[in-house]
């Protein structure tokens, strides 16, 4: 077989995975090709591509998802390739045939594999087919909901509605019962049409207390395929993977053996070619089940990039002209351990919520022998509402499991986000609970360690505000020379320069505000980004970093936006609209349920706002009547706009 010339890249997403591809391409000498919605025209993968070429829009329907404009920008550019990274066209079979119709390579696999793989529907009976053991459910071609309801009832509750076209947790959703059957039916085949521009869903029986453990494949051209062995998933929020790692703990090699080889027979029933990743739920008695199978490459392979040294992205390059797969079975490399987290922008204060805005602070981990960043962003970036909100992966190897969550934890110690919500705080909390460092992994494992993964909002006590209010002041005082910065200890007294003897500092962060009486010089000191406090003759140091009017000051592993407020300034403008709904994040209206006038009880779905590719309804808070509506389906909406007025019913 003769070898495909690829000498251009064009990388058809963005993100962090566009440049994570691209960093690959251009090890291997390629040119790489970057393209972008219109809002994206500075984004990070733009900057760090040798070519760039402007989609337009800005919703993935408008930009992204936009497969002539794609392939002619390939042209355009000279790119003899299209890599689709992940989410997007990469599963998307008119794509891969559209690829090719144009005489340029796709590197993934045929169209006819994602076809047989791409439906949930069609893998399931290919699966089933197979011998491969299969979660019950329904994968039919009818979508009305009395079909679902009878299916739901067959299979009993509660079930799992999943997209059949796409992955990556959208268009999934539990019904817990008959009576929310219809609504959230309607709702996830519409996240599922915004997605993956395909409305149809399959129901499944949800499994309790599962483990998601996925198997790696890779096929070449020359018929050779073999799986890079496992990955364990099972850290989860919304169906979407917060924490993965490799291999999957505890996973006999007898068992590996048994799910690679399903994976593989499942990979090579369809001709597929390139990398790809099969899915299954393991529960506690080792009994596998079919999920799914990925036919693109996944957002975590780093982690078993990790544990075999090997780079995927250079084998589909490989792979993509022609070439052998360079090892067999056998000399798959299994060393060490792996673990990733994701990096959202997302508030989980509130229910996981997408967030957006200007990325004021961003801090990376520096990467070095065992640490690896894979991010899509820098500071002083705009996170827009219209895409998937991952910021970034951090990735940790060891010798062993506990060697890479320590060596995680100490990267997310030096990991810093702000201008809006992350989840940055949770994934800590995730590395260091009890329960993870034994591997007590199942995909209900947030859930049930909720209270410690998630505490309550609870009011910041008076030292932290003493340390904010000295923080911020000393942020103010002229800067001095490199001399003075020298050590944070060069006078006993405290740095007095620029600080008032006698001042009251009123402060805010997010919804909660405290004044701080400042009396005589502090016993603090700001050295760089560091506040240095002393009692008791033990010196401490909290970060505390200043950009613009905020100051990022940390508290018990959690970095709060601390600003200085005029409270006579701030009653003035107050003017909160009682009963008023708002928008609790950027996003779009899709639907808007109710009209002025209507009476509607609590908890009804009044509107469904759309963010980050996910549905989100705002909720009657009590039984009232709409008195107005501030918004119409299609309406772009920020944070904080008022969308409904509810006037609640008098007792």
């Amino acid at each position: 077989m003769s070898r495909t010339h690829i000498d251009t890249l064009l990388v058809a997403n963005r993100g962090e995975i566009a440049c994570r591809v691209m960093r690959t391409a251009k090890a291997q000498g390629l040119k790489t090709v970057a393209v972008h919605s219109a809002i994206d025209a500075g984004a990070r993968h733009v900057r760090e591509a040798d070519m760039a070429v402007n989609l337009g829009g800005a919703k993935p329907a408008d930009s992204y998802l936009l497969v002539d404009k794609i392939i002619a920008a390939a042209k355009a550019s000279g790119a003899q390739a299209i890599h689709p990274g992940y989410g997007f066209l990469s599963e998307n079979a008119g794509f891969a045939r559209a690829i090719e119709a144009a005489g340029l390579v796709f590197l993934g696999p045929p169209a006819s594999a994602i076809d047989a793989m791409g439906s949930k529907s069609a893998a399931k009976a290919l699966m089933e087919d197979a011998g491969v053991p299969l979660v019950p459910g329904y994968h039919g071609e009818a979508q009305d909901v009395e079909t679902f309801r009878v299916a739901a009832e067959r299979i009993g509750y509660p079930v799992l509605l999943k997209a059949a076209a796409g992955g990556g947790g959208k268009g999934m959703k539990v019904v817990e019962r008959e009576s929310e059957l219809a609504e959230t039916l309607a709702s996830a085949q519409r996240e599922a049409q915004s997605a993956f521009g395909d409305s149809r869903m399959l129901v499944e029986k949800y499994v309790l207390q599962p483990r998601h453990v996925e198997i790696q494949v890779f096929a070449d051209s020359h018929g050779n395929c073999l799986y890079l062995n496992e990955r364990d998933c099972s850290i989860q929020r919304r169906h979407q993977k917060v924490v993965e790692e490799a291999p999957a703990p505890g996973l006999s090699p007898e068992l590996r053996r048994a799910m690679g080889e399903a994976a593989v027979k499942a990979a090579q029933a369809i001709g597929y070619v390139g990398a790809g990743t099969v899915e299954f739920l393991l529960d506690a008695r080792g009994q596998f089940f079919f999920m799914e199978m990925n036919t693109r490459l996944q957002v975590e392979h780093p982690v078993t990039e990790a544990i075999t040294g090997l780079d995927l992205v250079a084998w589909q390059i490989r792979v993509a002209r022609g070439e052998a797969l360079p090892i067999s079975q056998e000399q798959v490399p299994l060393n060490g351990h792996a673990i990733e987290v994701r990096l959202y922008a997302e508030d989980t204060d509130h229910d996981f919520l997408p967030a957006s805005g200007d990325l004021k602070l961003y801090r990376e981990p520096v990467a070095s022998e065992g640490r690896r960043v894979d991010s899509g962003v820098a500071e002083g970036d705009t996170v827009s509402p219209f895409y998937d909100p991952m910021l970034a992966k951090l990735v940790a190897w060891g010798e062993d499991r506990e060697q890479a969550r320590q060596r995680l934890l100490a990267m997310l110690e030096e990991t810093a986000v702000g201008g809006f919500a992350s989840n940055l705080p949770f994934l800590r909390r995730v590395l260091a609970h009890p329960a993870f460092a034994n591997a007590e992994l199942d995909t209900g494992f947030i859930g049930r360690h909720q209270e410690q993964l998630l505490p309550a909002v609870t009011e910041l006590p008076g030292e932290f505000w003493q340390l904010a209010a000295e923080a911020w002041l000393h942020s103010e005082a002229p800067r001095r020379s490199h001399d003075d910065y020298h050590s944070p200890w060069a006078t006993s007294s405290g740095w007095r320069s620029g600080l008032a003897s006698e001042t009251d500092v009123h402060l805010a962060s997010g919804e909660q505000r405290h004044t701080v009486h400042l009396r005589g010089p502090t016993q603090s000191r700001l050295q760089g980004e560091q506040l240095w406090t002393e009692q008791d003759g033990l010196r401490r140091a909290h970060r505390a970093i200043r950009r613009g009017d905020a100051l990022y000051l940390e508290w018990q592993g959690r970095l709060y936006e601390v600003r200085r407020v005029d409270p006579i300034a701030e009653a003035e403008a107050s003017h909160a609209q009682h009963g008023g709904l708002t928008a609790p994040m950027n996003g779009s209206i899709v639907r808007v349920l109710v009209e002025p006038g209507q009476a509607v009880a609590a908890g009804a779905a009044l509107v469904v706002l759309e963010a980050m590719k996910m549905e989100h309804s705002i909720r009657a808070p009590h039984a009232g009547t709409v008195k107005a509506l501030y918004c119409g389906e299609g309406d772009m909406v920020s944070e904080g706009a008022a969308l409904v007025e509810l006037e609640e019913i008098p007792a």
